[in-house]
């Protein structure tokens, strides 16, 4: 048995297999299958998401490099290996970003009149209109920063997009230099007049600099932006009095980060880049090496391409995805008592194809309205400001009802939102909680307590998904609910460990993390490897967002040598090497990258002709397993595993969206067949818990093709 630990053990590099699936985010962008402003939207997309990787993954390699940290088992890169590679794949996609932009989305766009121009090319009443736009909207916002013995240069703030300007005094010959912010309030892309017709707004500042510096010779300017460690560092921490606070100043603080990452304008000169890399050097408090030119991205004369998601966004049908409505899931159209529903069966719903204000939010909006509902309980990862949910909980308080809410601070660049929820609550009488030390809650749950006829029931959401109303429009989540009475005093007890203190680690159906959610997992794929040792064969399906974790690893690869089928469905880390001989040639792996974010985490196991299927918060990941509060919960109404079972074989045979992980560490997009299977189509097509002979046939279809 090869130890989870051994680097023996056939490992794909994290960092590594994170910007693979960033490539085929990319590779969207270039498809030319994908309606054109979509491909846009990928594009923005690629963009934020490295944003992201630099300020966290790779600005924390960079602090592991710094403080001599070892080699993590079972990865083959070192620290500084993984540096370097990352140095070099980044470039790779930096050249395959610009070529998609300026070679095929540019042209595409100006074939149906959307253009991004210069100031150069506009005609007389263009330049009128933007200057008087220039006047009135952007001048009064500038701040002109010298930098001269008089004045240091000036703080730069995160991912913000500045100019770089060089100015001469005309009467005295000297040159200065100078640092004009771009306004973020701003927006990006200023109309010309003509409707879809745009200047970059630096370009407009640009033309104006004139205005800022009277009397002065503007000889040049070119954009630049910077990278910022941006991850908190409460581990880092002695155990804070108060947590609220606490994230409170880390959020301020993140905003004086070192700097890992300068991007410079593709033609900027050597003596401007120089000088940037110079003055950041000395005006940062670093704690690590100061930016190099090895650290310098200059693929694009546009820098912020995330912003291109304004452009995504015009409202022009032809160029976007046909519009999608959520249909009502079947269990809720008849308008009876949602309680009613639920005590009667399990309900299971699939978002965003089935809706969400029309179960979860419905769900809450009911429970805050019913006077036989005693308490509500719900946690918090994600937020989306006000929406049902937060009405929902405030009226319930307001009806006297006990509410508490667990909030979690830490959820990643999602903190001051969440701060600012969290006091809003209490402003209402919320109890509010923040969670247990050391640890973030990421489950999915919401514990409804109700007087019915026959006394006190509780009842249940558990998901996959945030309690968030945008995500849930653009997400792939499943959720159950359900009045089990042991799932209901499994989540109850879950809450008294949230928000009292507990040192509860069995639950009668449930599988928490960080309690017994490596154990149980550990234990189904193990039953499963004994399974097909004894002949009765063995299958795992198991979807989710990544898979890390070095012991649940080495566990699938057992399984696979035992005669274990395994597929899995990991949209974007995934450490695992499968279709390795005699290690992992059973072990199958697919990447879905399409129109929604694939979610959801799903996982299946045959059990010897007793399958069972769970849903769950979590990923297979160390940090999910060991260092967040975690909830996975078995459906056992068997009349919901077909529909769970449609949503992984429709996923399987996806062969338009679906990228294979081959041996070498390569994905490879699949080919469409003569009959072309989309999962997303497929599934917002078809209902996936029905019964009709369409929905039989499109399983029978999946189960054919996987």
């Amino acid at each position: 048995m090869a130890s989870a630990t051994s680097l023996a053990l056939p490992y794909l590099n994290r960092e590594l297999s994170w910007l693979e699936f960033n490539a085929r985010v990319l590779e969207e962008a270039l498809d030319e299958r994908v309606p054109l402003l979509e491909r846009l939207k990928f594009l923005a997309i690629f963009s934020t998401n490295l944003d992201e990787f630099y300020m966290v993954r790779l600005a924390g390699l960079r602090r592991k490099v710094t403080l001599g940290a070892a080699q993590y088992a079972p990865d083959p890169l070192s620290p500084v290996e993984q540096l370097e590679a990352i140095r070099e794949r980044v470039n790779e996609l930096l050249v395959r970003r610009r070529h998609a932009l300026r070679r095929d989305l540019l042209p595409a766009l100006a074939q149906h009149g959307i253009e991004i121009v210069s100031m150069d090319a506009l005609d007389d009443a263009e330049r009128a209109r933007l200057a008087a736009f220039f006047e009135s909207q952007v001048f009064p916002v500038l701040t002109p920063l010298a930098v001269d013995p008089g004045h240091p240069f000036p703080y730069i703030s995160n991912l913000s997009l500045s100019l770089a300007v060089e100015i001469r005094d005309p009467e005295t010959g000297k040159e200065h230099f100078a640092r004009v912010k771009v306004p973020r309030l701003l927006t990006r892309w200023v109309s010309t007049g003509h409707a879809l017709r745009f200047v970059a707004l630096e370009d407009v500042i640009g033309a104006n600099l004139g205005s800022l510096f009277p009397g002065m010779e503007v000889l040049r300017w070119y954009t630049f932006r910077i990278t910022r460690y941006s991850d908190l560092d409460l581990g880092q921490m002695d155990q804070p009095e108060d947590l609220l606070e606490t994230i409170e100043q880390q959020v301020f603080q993140r905003k004086f980060g070192e700097v890992v990452r300068l991007e410079v304008q593709r033609d900027m000169p050597e003596s401007i880049r120089q000088l940037l890399m110079e003055e950041l050097s000395e005006t940062e408090a670093q704690y690590v090496a100061p930016v190099g030119p090895r650290d310098v991205h200059d693929r694009d004369e546009l820098l912020e391409l995330g912003d291109l998601m304004q452009l995504a966004s015009l409202d022009i049908p032809e160029l976007r995805d046909p519009p999608h409505t959520p249909v009502v899931p079947p269990a809720f159209r008849d308008g009876r008592n949602i309680f009613d529903v639920i005590r009667e069966r399990d309900v299971l719903v699939h978002h965003p194809y089935e809706s969400f204000s029309a179960s979860v939010e419905a769900f809450l909006e009911a429970a805050a309205n019913d006077p036989q509902v005693l308490a509500i309980k719900v946690t918090l990862y994600r937020t989306s400001g006000d929406t049902a949910i937060e009405r929902a909980l405030t009226e319930a308080a307001e009806a006297g009802k006990q509410v508490a809410v667990l909030i979690e601070l830490q959820a990643r660049f999602d903190e001051a939102n969440n701060i600012t929820f969290a006091r809003t609550m209490e402003n209402y009488g919320i109890h509010v909680a923040y969670g247990l030390p050391g640890l973030k809650t990421h489950a999915k749950t919401v514990l409804v307590v109700r007087r019915d006829f026959d006394g006190i029931r509780r009842y249940v959401h558990l998901g996959t998904g945030n309690y968030n109303s945008k995500t849930a429009r653009l997400y792939t989540d499943v959720g159950l609910f359900t009045c089990n009475p042991l799932i209901g005093a499994d989540l109850s007890d879950l809450f008294n460990s949230l928000t009292g203190v507990s040192r509860q680690k069995q639950y009668r159906r449930l599988v928490i993390a960080p309690g017994n959610l490596r154990a149980r997992t550990l234990e189904l794929i193990d039953r499963e490897a004994e399974h097909a040792r004894a002949g009765r064969g063995g299958r795992i399906i198991a979807k989710m967002n990544a898979l890390v974790d070095p012991e649940i690893i080495a566990a699938l690869y057992r399984a696979s040598q035992a005669g274990v089928d395994v597929d899995l469905i990991v949209r974007g880390i995934c450490c695992l090497v499968p279709g390795l001989p005699g290690v992992s040639d059973r072990i199958r792996v697919i990447s879905i990258i399409g129109r929604f974010l694939e979610h959801s985490r799903i996982a299946h196991f045959a059990n010897g002709g007793a399958p069972e299927y769970y849903i769950g918060s979590a990923d297979w990941m160390p940090r999910n397993f060991d260092r967040r509060v975690e909830a996975m919960t078995p459906i056992e109404d068997p009349a919901l595993h077909r529909g769970i079972q449609l949503v992984l074989e429709t996923c399987l045979a996806d062969n338009r969206q679906a990228w294979e992980l081959g041996s070498d560490g390569t994905y490879r997009r699949r080919t469409p067949g003569a009959q072309p299977e989309r999962a997303t189509q497929a599934l917002l097509s078809k209902n996936p818990w029905g019964t009709t002979a369409a929905a039989r046939a499109l399983r029978k279809r999946a189960r054919e093709s996987s």
